[in-house]
């Protein structure tokens, strides 16, 4: 900022140089986090992301149940990708090891909670959570969200938004756990929709089951008329996510 622009604007701090050439140079780290995931992603597919919470224990009915989910789908053919974490992340990687597909694991650098979980083929990790989600995204035939907090519900969120929109083709997205969702899919029915902040037809974009093979199920019926390859026109769709 020149001298005459600050005299203008009295109140206005001098621009620290030091913090803009680090805020620049950022932007080669964030791409570094893209051109990684693109590279080392690109053949993982058919996947599934499964997301859920980073704090359930081995022992508790989500992370059995997380775990069977990944290894049907592992089986299947699908690759398996999570948040790399422990808790219900942890139970998608170590389903996926336990099958026939690769276990993915997109680890964030957070400042506590996160460790990163031993059953990983495939191990990324990542700085920013706008870049982890863009991977989460760009190469799955499907979205399974078991009980999780605001992380879980920030990723269904996103998928919900850009299915919505148009700005990601159209994969099943699987809520498991019937019971952990009734709350909140009446609050959309009931508040959202009645206050026309989303249409009724936005209640068709996820799928609500309680087992594990029903999570297979909803996936192949989404598919029994097409492939998992993405259409001409959903590529150039996810070339522009």
């Amino acid at each position: 900022m020149d001298d005459q622009t600050r005299s203008q604007h009295p109140g206005m701090k001098p621009v620290d140089d030091n913090h803009l050439t680090r805020e620049s140079w950022k932007i080669f780290q964030i791409m570094a986090e893209f051109v990684e995931g693109f590279e080392r992603l690109s053949s993982i597919k058919p996947s599934v992301s499964i997301f859920g919470s980073a704090r359930t224990r081995p022992d508790a009915m989500e992370y059995q149940l997380g775990e069977e989910v990944a290894r049907l789908l592992s089986d299947a053919g699908f690759s398996v990708v999570s948040g790399g974490g422990p808790g219900i992340m942890e139970a998608a990687n170590k389903g996926a090891q336990a099958g026939k597909s690769p276990s993915i694991g997109l680890n964030i650098t957070l400042p506590r909670e996160q460790i990163n979980n031993e059953y990983q083929d495939i191990s990324l990790n990542f700085r920013h959570f706008f870049s982890r989600k863009v991977m989460f995204v760009k190469y799955a035939s499907a979205y399974v969200v078991l009980p999780g907090g605001f992380g879980t519900l920030d990723e269904m969120a996103e998928i919900l938004t850009l299915v919505q929109t148009g700005k990601t083709r159209r994969i099943p997205i699987v809520l498991v756990c019937s019971p952990f969702w009734e709350g909140l899919i009446a609050w959309f029915r009931n508040t959202l929709v009645t206050a026309g902040t989303i249409s009724a037809d936005d209640l068709d974009l996820f799928t609500v089951v309680d087992t594990a093979q029903e999570v297979v199920d909803a996936i192949f019926t989404h598919y029994e008329t097409r492939g998992f390859e993405p259409s001409a026109q959903e590529q150039e769709i996810l070339l522009q996510l």
